[in-house]
């Protein structure tokens, strides 16, 4: 029996309703694997003839989660950000993206500047899903045709998130990417 973004969404509910804590995500996060290895599911949402951007699957009523489609046309690399108070999980749908973890090395003490250090690296590849908890430091960097499926316990445009510019350690308030 195939599994659905109607389920993954039913198993989701289900989890974070139960538990909306890192238990609780790591079900989301291994569902999301499942989910990705539906080839119908990747042909619907994250097809060639699909729309290029970023596209809201879903988002929750009562719990708040969304479940984000990106198709990108361009290859790119973003600075090292947070989602502020929420936790994001990337599932990777086509090609790959190479994500950083970033460890902040200073006390943090100046909200606008920061010292990070690599904590660590690894690829996602089509069907794998990492997960990226409350407030953590990370960037993506993928190429050009790029696809993957990003759980947030919130919709991060109503969020503070921050983005630091690694050569000078600068801190900015990241701006909203209109995904809804």
């Amino acid at each position: 029996m195939s599994y659905g973004l109607d389920q993954f969404i039913a198993d989701c509910r289900e989890s974070l309703g139960r538990d909306p804590g890192p238990d609780g995500r790591e079900r989301v996060r291994t569902n999301l694997e499942r989910l990705l290895a539906e080839p119908n599911f990747i042909q619907t949402y994250c097809g060639d003839d699909q729309p290029r951007g970023i596209k809201v699957l879903y988002e929750d009523p009562a719990l708040g989660f969304q479940v984000l489609a990106y198709n990108n046309d361009k290859a790119r690399v973003s600075p090292p950000h947070d989602h502020g108070e929420s936790w994001a999980i990337y599932g990777q749908a086509t090609q790959y993206t190479d994500m950083t973890e970033w460890l902040r090395e200073d006390d943090g003490a100046d909200p606008s500047h920061a010292k990070l250090a690599v904590k660590s690296k690894y690829r996602l590849m089509p069907g794998q899903a990492g997960i990226y908890q409350d407030g953590a430091i990370h960037s993506i960097d993928y190429p050009a045709q790029a696809r993957f499926v990003r759980i947030t316990g919130t919709n991060l445009d109503k969020i503070h998130r921050i983005r630091i510019d690694l050569p000078s350690g600068e801190v900015h308030q990241m701006t909203p990417q209109q995904a809804t």
